[in-house]
């Protein structure tokens, strides 16, 4: 049986990018800059060639605590975007083999942010009657500011941020989460028209602003990729294809046999070992681990990503210790979120692209041009009959 293990630590940058400066992000390098501020304890990763592709690209290492040489059968390189963003979709899609070739929006740092008419057309289809909010903002501080208003006026929160999106946040309770959800089907429907990459649904909890927080309950309503990902091709072929986490909201569904929800790193590390122990045949368990983004990156808290970085690499051993021979595990990102940097947004970044081709020996990768190079190496590795060309693969045994 062959298995690909994909876990992507949602925005773990590793610096570097030549097109950063278009984007405003000279010099951003989450891996780098937070281990500046924490030097890391991370022996599993570093087993699997973190440090090494670290120095391929900046010709020096990052600071850590603890580390041990690369493995025998680990590879590690880097990988630029050749999409014109640095979003979730676009880097989940193209990892997937799936380039974003479709013009998405963005809306201005400006309040009113959306269009008048997308808006009027959202109300004229819900039962909301009007919405708060309408411009740039993080997901804390705007329930803060307007959490106690929308409860007593009954209308959403609207706002969006630097990627193509939508967020609409609501109370599970007072406004009910279940109509959230169709208030955010209804939109998407109506962002399709707009080029709107992801409507997602933020509901929260509490009573007033010192006891509101954002529930677990999110849920992602995203575009259709714009052409067949390997998701989709290995499903066709009869390989198993588990999304845990975000994945499936991310792929709109689409290449997906089996959908896991699970929350936090630890939930979402036990589901992908649950996954590794029973999954019966030949596929893809796909993994997004959403709080290096959500809870630590955005939030620009450079301890708790340090420390959930320890985390992560802490419980590598037991991914590790239930590969077979065979087996690819491969570990990357979609976009970069230096929290050292200024303002919430994504930063353009290389993504680490590294792991382990259980039995074969591979080694050092370099900087691949497309991160759709990672899809090519999935589908050689399942023997998937491919006939269209993501990337190149890397993963050819010597």
């Amino acid at each position: 049986m062959k298995r690909v293990i994909w876990l992507v630590l949602d925005s773990f940058g590793v610096g570097g990018d030549e097109r950063a400066e278009e984007f405003g992000d000279k010099d951003a390098d989450t891996l780098g800059h937070i281990a500046e501020r924490y030097p890391l304890v991370l022996p599993s990763m570093t087993s699997l060639g973190l440090q090494e592709l670290y120095k391929t690209i900046h010709s020096k290492a990052f600071q850590c605590k603890e580390e041990l040489d690369p493995l025998s059968d680990s590879f590690y390189g880097a990988s630029k975007e050749v999409s014109d963003a640095k979003d979730t979709l676009s880097g989940h899609w193209e990892m997937a083999g799936v380039p974003m070739d479709v013009a998405m929006t963005y809306f201005p740092d400006s309040h009113p942010t959306f269009p008048l008419e997308m808006i009027d057309e959202i109300i004229a289809k819900s039962d909301i009657g009007g919405i708060l909010g309408d411009r740039h903002a993080s997901g804390l501080e705007i329930i803060e500011t307007l959490g106690e208003e929308h409860i007593a006026s009954g209308k959403p929160i609207f706002y969006t941020s630097t990627d193509s999106v939508l967020q609409i946040a609501a109370h599970e309770e007072h406004f009910g989460l279940q109509r959230l959800y169709k208030l955010c089907e209804v939109s998407r429907e109506v962002c399709n028209r707009y080029g709107v990459g992801r409507v997602i649904a933020r509901p929260f909890i509490g009573e007033n602003t010192s006891s509101f927080t954002r529930s677990k309950n999110r849920k992602d309503y995203s575009m259709r990729p714009s052409g067949k990902s390997v998701l989709e091709l290995a499903l066709e072929q009869d390989r198993e294809v588990i999304a845990i986490g975000k994945i499936d909201d991310i792929f709109a569904g689409y290449g997906i046999s089996k959908k896991i929800l699970a929350y936090k790193l630890d939930g979402l590390m036990d589901a992908t070992l649950e996954q590794m122990d029973t999954i019966t045949r030949d596929g893809i368990i796909m993994t997004n681990f959403v709080d290096f983004d959500m809870e630590w990156g955005h939030r620009r808290d450079v301890e708790g990503y340090a420390r959930g970085l320890e985390y992560f690499d802490s419980r590598m051993p037991e991914v590790i210790e239930r590969m077979r021979d065979g087996d690819m595990l491969l570990l990357t990102a979609d976009h970069g979120c230096d929290p050292t940097f200024p303002g919430n947004s994504h930063t353009r970044e290389l993504v680490p692209v590294f792991g382990m081709l259980k039995g074969s020996q591979i080694g050092n990768i370099g900087i691949r041009d497309g991160f759709a190079d990672m899809a090519q190496s999935v589908a050689e590795h399942l023997g998937l009959d491919v006939d269209i060309v993501f990337g190149k693969s890397f993963s050819h045994r010597s």
